[in-house]
């Protein structure tokens, strides 16, 4: 009557093992959804294909960002990449770090014409911010879009 079946001891041992690995299997699955890149490309990708000058903010659930002219990556519980359709964009950095420090003053509604000297050297700055360093940086908490136009040149600010 109280006699311990073989049997029954490896099945028991068998449970815990199964049970341990959902356990673990569980406890490695993310917290949250990825961020949504795709949601922060169509409104960039909105302020860039418009008619008008146009701003635009989007909130971002993300621990990093990295833009390129073409691409939006975000980082957090997940990573989610996106392609940004229309013009190329111009990405600038957060603090104004690594690219023109003006850039960041049009991009927070300084007109271009009060910030730089003529429309040329608005355009070389956004050329170099394009062809520089697209690294990964602290996502802010609201992604910034605004449609810049100086003279004959057309720019959409990213940051």
């Amino acid at each position: 009557m109280f006699e311990t079946h073989l049997d029954a001891t490896y099945a028991w041992f068998g449970l815990a093992l199964v049970s341990v690995a959902a356990i673990g299997a569980v406890a490695g699955l993310p917290t949250a959804p990825p961020p949504d890149a795709d949601g922060a490309a169509h409104t960039i990708g909105s302020v860039a294909e418009s008619e008008y000058v146009a701003t635009a903010e989007h909130g971002l659930a993300a621990d990093r960002m990295r833009l390129t002219p073409r691409t939006i990556e975000l980082a957090g519980d997940g990573s989610a990449r996106s392609t940004v359709r229309g013009m190329a964009i111009t990405p600038v950095s957060p603090d104004g770090s690594g690219g023109d420090p003006r850039l960041r003053r049009v991009l927070n509604g300084v007109p271009a014409r009060t910030v730089f000297e003529d429309p040329d050297a608005f355009a070389d700055a956004a050329a170099r911010a394009r062809a520089g360093d697209h690294r990964w940086r602290t996502a802010p908490q609201r992604l910034t879009v605004r449609q810049v136009r100086y003279g004959g040149h057309r720019v959409t600010l990213v940051g």
